[in-house]
């Protein structure tokens, strides 16, 4: 038997950790082969039904999330018009809830499973191996939390709320199952959470679980010596034991060579032990992602959020002065209780902690998450198709949701382009940070902001911003525009930002030999520069009155990316 592994990325940056677990769990089903397939839902759809199809295999199965069901299934349809004996089954968070409703509307799909998926698997493929016709529905029927077909109807197995013992699922790292030429590479310590917030499935699964000290150290010395770019770890809470979290990043610390970690943490979790390690941390290793979701402690009751705000507060306070950890910090729009005065005082106060990143997500209501009664409860409108964003409720009308979805595409395109820092100092002088964006916000209108250069998000920064403060003051600010501008890409020679174009005879391009000497530049860089003369030195976080003539130096090396420099002079 052929069993075939498959699943849509919504890009192709990175490599699925769930189809290799579940091969490395079956690898010792006899006479099977088993393929692991990755694509994307940008790709033409028939061109992967075709490459499904050239597998020719027995069982194909989808790992199901709610950037690609839709793709899936229109795929599993037609894969059951071409080959009506080739046998479907679907997993993942995505089809883990409403499945009768799932295998009604879709009549392609034979089996889904229900939860964590690879002992069900494993007992699927066992079955349907060894059993004939006659006997096999009995013997489907005795595999936990599995649904099939009985003629006309859908039935499942026991529906069981037990754990795999997570030690007892081979490494698919050590067993050479994960694609680990992909610059980013999912790796998990431990499943479940210790919190059971309403707007997340994490509250369905129960207690944490981690896999064996020993078991992670071994995986992660196997990613590290691989010189893996970037190691994303996809454990909920990851310091949720402030000594393992201590040990592991110990080991990292230790052994790593060139890899970049991502960690989602509770920073109310972090203890002095935990702060006193994380301060060796060099820079450009580590990134932890920190959802505060709401500066309100009693919109986070309503949705049974465990946090102490004040401790996070304190500690991304800690994170910020004592480490050199990259800080993203998370907000969630749409929560009980929050209108959009509320939503601009939480992203007041989150980004006063300076995050190196600030995300805004607006609430999704996830099938099978508790968030789903709330909303029901509370008159929520939300999409009926994924993402099943919220489209308004009691506190937030349609209008204010475009508003925040506007205001975290500007934040996005900023952070992606540079972060602006400069120039919100300035502007900042005027009005707070949460009321700039808003103001910005209202002027984007229904303006398209995708696809976007660099160049292109520069102007529209200069354009939104200029209202927001007194004309006679345009210049300083768009002297600090052009600063990081300077500071994240090269302006070129007639190509300058529209709201400097008519600088163009102020700046110059200097050869290699006229930079200073004693810079650190390596023999194989491609190296250029730029000089212009600004009104203040905005290197510094209380600028000093100029001129302050700037040398940008941009050092571009194979392997080392670009890197830029601004010396005085």
């Amino acid at each position: 038997m052929k069993i075939l592994l498959a699943t849509l990325h919504a890009k192709y940056s990175h490599a699925s950790l769930a189809l290799p677990c579940l091969a490395a769990y079956c690898r010792d089903i006899p006479e099977t082969e088993i393929a692991i397939r990755e694509w994307t839902v940008n790709e033409p759809r028939e061109h992967t039904l075709r490459l499904i199809m050239a597998e020719k295999a027995d069982l194909v199965a989808f790992s199901c999330y709610i950037w690609n069901i839709e793709t899936t299934l229109q795929i599993v349809s037609d894969i059951k018009k071409i080959s009506p004996h080739t046998r479907i089954v679907l997993g993942g968070p995505e089809v883990s809830f409403g499945i009768f409703d799932l295998m009604h509307d879709n009549t392609a799909i034979d089996f889904v499973i229900k939860g964590e998926g690879e002992e069900t698997f494993k007992r699927l493929s066992e079955t349907l191996l060894s059993n004939e016709d006659a006997l096999l529905q009995s013997a489907l029927s005795e595999i936990d939390n599995l649904f099939f077909r009985d003629g006309g109807d859908t039935i499942s197995g026991p529906l069981s709320i037990k754990n795999l013992a997570l030690d007892s699922l081979p490494s698919p790292f050590q067993a050479g199952l994960v694609d680990t030429a992909k610059p980013l590479i999912y790796y998990e310590t431990s499943r479940g959470c210790p919190f059971s917030c309403a707007f997340c499935l994490s509250a369905t699964e129960g207690t944490v679980r981690s896999f064996g000290i020993e078991r992670i150290k071994k995986d992660l010395l196997n990613l590290m010596n691989s010189d893996i770019a970037q190691i994303k770890l996809v454990d909920r809470t990851f310091n949720y034991d402030a000594g393992r979290a201590n040990a592991i990043w110990a080991f990292i610390l230790e052994h790593n060579r060139s890899s970049h970690f991502h960690f989602e943490i509770a920073a109310d979790l972090l203890t002095d032990s935990n702060l006193k390690l994380l301060s060796r941390v060099p820079e450009n290793t580590f990134r932890f992602e920190i959802g505060i979701q709401s500066s309100s402690s009693a919109t986070l009751e309503e949705v049974g959020r465990t946090a102490d705000l004040s401790r996070i507060f304190a500690n991304v306070h800690r994170l910020r002065t004592e480490t050199r950890i990259e800080l993203h910090l998370d907000l969630v729009a749409g929560l009980p209780g929050e209108d959009y005065a509320g939503f601009l005082n939480s992203l007041h106060a989150v980004s006063g902690m300076k995050p190196d990143m600030l995300q805004i997500e607006p609430l999704k209501v996830l099938k099978g998450a508790p968030m789903r009664a709330i909303a029901n409860r509370e008159g929520y409108a939300f999409s009926e198709s994924p993402p099943y964003t919220i489209l308004r409720n009691p506190w937030l009308s349609y209008d204010d949701i475009c508003l925040i979805e506007t205001i975290g595409r500007l934040l996005d395109l900023f952070n992606k382009h540079g972060r602006f820092r400069a120039a919100f100092r300035i502007l900042e002088r005027y009005d707070t940070f949460s009321g700039i964006l808003d103001r910005m916000a209202r002027q984007v209108g229904n303006d398209n902001l995708s696809s976007l250069s660099r160049l292109r998000v520069f102007e529209l920064f200069a354009r939104l911003c200029e209202p927001l403060l007194p004309e006679a003051d345009a210049p300083l600010l768009f002297d600090a525009l052009f600063f990081d501008y300077c500071s994240s890409e090269m302006p070129l020679m007639g190509k300058l930002p529209a709201f400097v174009s008519h600088l163009q005879d102020h700046c110059s391009w200097p050869g290699r030999k006229e930079l200073p000497e004693g810079m650190n530049i390596l023999t194989d860089s491609r190296v250029k520069a730029f000089r212009f003369t600004f009104r203040h030195d905005y290197r510094q976080e209380l600028e000093e009155n100029g001129p302050f003539p700037l040398t940008f130096v941009y050092m571009s090396t194979e392997g080392h990316g670009l890197r830029i420099e601004a010396i005085s002079g």
